[in-house]
């Protein structure tokens, strides 16, 4: 029997999103990029040359084309709406970039808009699919640790002085770090916490004038059952988590200690506005900055920051090399073998869904119920109280073990 055909995706959108996902696209046999949009005409160009797929003028010409299986939608969040919906309504299974929306009316209208068409939805790429998170998950699923009790998750980046457009520093628009980087944090607890976050509190921090959106955040995330976990993200630029995860970077390769005073410098290049907005795009494929990246196995996980979950019987600590397990016997460290691409995690889960018709696990109300500790975050920072959940769900799907 012949192995199954590679997954036909359509992509909308290859900005910065896009080019994170490019080593998984130029490195996993499963996939092919047939069709893509976005509104740069050099990215357009660098398509057609890259993957040798169609060019195509609009949105509708991509989930159109009968040779698409898949749309990738890698737009900006507030356009997230339109677009999965028109993927649904040409028969195409999706998988949307996080967060899956920035309201719940809008979220709820993607997954009924996916099951009524009869389409996958799935929603990533959050750090949730690393497989160091997906292995704890696994450990405390099997109970031999004892409850989980308590969850820590921290992280401190240079975020808010990458180059921006104008909506990623609106809130409203889906700006600021709740929306862009809380999803990653608030995915992983919720899936080590058994998923169902009873009330939210927090606080947010708006430090800098002249980037109007939240750059910092601490909440308090309380599970029915009594687990609770604490996330704190700093996306200021000065100190670096990454120095505690043995000086490997979020994309699992080797981070330079000032990595984030080079940010902060190369941003004073940008004189204004539309500079800003030039700089971001010359970046990202397609642009005169952008260098294709050469496909090669990864050299470590990917991670989103120190992640430690305490059970009754153990500590197990998230690593750019596995999960470490502390416990009463000492230290042992759970190594597991490195995909053969960065981000597979993603595509085994398109795979089984697009191929062995196997539910994913993070799937539209999956990610619907993140949605909803996001939004509440930021209505407990501005009403200074706790926020009750009513959207959450568990992580009932677990995968098995990786096709690859």
């Amino acid at each position: 029997m012949s192995a199954p055909a590679p997954i036909r995706f359509g992509v909308l959108g290859m900005g910065r999103a896009f080019t994170l996902m490019l080593p998984t696209f130029l490195g996993d046999q499963r996939v092919r990029l047939v069709a893509a949009f976005d509104p740069r005409a050099s990215a357009r160009s660098a398509f057609e040359s890259v993957f040798g797929g169609k060019a195509c003028a609009t949105e509708e010409e991509v989930c159109a084309d009968p040779s698409v299986e898949w749309i990738y939608v890698a737009t900006p969040h507030q356009l997230h709406t339109r677009h999965v919906e028109m993927a649904a309504a040409h028969g195409k299974h999706v998988l949307v970039e996080k967060p899956l929306s920035i309201t719940l009316e809008e979220g709820a209208r993607m997954v009924d808009a996916c099951k009524k068409a009869g389409v996958w939805l799935i929603v990533g790429h959050s750090h949730s699919f690393n497989t160091p998170v997906l292995n704890a998950r696994e450990l405390v699923a099997g109970g031999q640790y004892g409850e989980v009790r308590m969850i820590e998750a921290l992280q401190y980046t240079d975020f808010m002085y990458r180059p921006r457009r104008p909506e990623e520093l609106d809130t409203r628009q889906g700006g600021g770090v709740v929306f862009s980087q809380a999803a990653h944090q608030v995915d992983m607890v919720r899936l080590l916490g058994g998923g169902l976050v009873d009330s939210v509190r927090a606080r947010l921090g708006r430090w800098d004038p002249r980037r109007p959106t939240e750059g910092a955040y601490s909440a308090l995330l309380s599970f029915k059952g009594g687990a609770f976990a604490s996330i704190s993200y700093n996306g200021y630029g000065f100190f670096d988590t990454d120095r505690w995860m043995n000086g490997t970077g979020e994309m699992g390769t080797p981070k330079a200690l000032d990595s984030h005073q080079q940010t902060r410098a190369r941003l004073t290049n940008a004189r204004d506005e539309a500079a800003e907005v030039a700089l971001k795009a010359e970046r990202n494929f397609g642009g005169s900055a952008f260098k294709l990246p050469t496909p090669q196995p990864p050299a470590a996980f990917q991670h989103f920051g120190p992640v430690i979950v305490s059970c009754d019987d153990a500590d197990l600590r998230l690593t750019p090399s596995g999960v470490e397990v502390i416990d009463a016997s000492g230290t042992q460290l759970l190594a597991t073998p490195l995909p053969p691409v960065p981000r597979a995690e993603v595509i085994d889960e398109v795979w089984r869904a697009g191929r062995e018709e196997c539910p994913p696990l993070h799937d539209g109300e999956w990610s619907l119920a993140t949605v909803e500790v996001c939004l509440a975050m930021l209505e407990s920072d501005a009403s200074r109280r706790d926020i009750p959940l009513c959207h959450q769900v568990t992580p009932s799907r677990m995968p098995n073990a990786h096709p690859r």
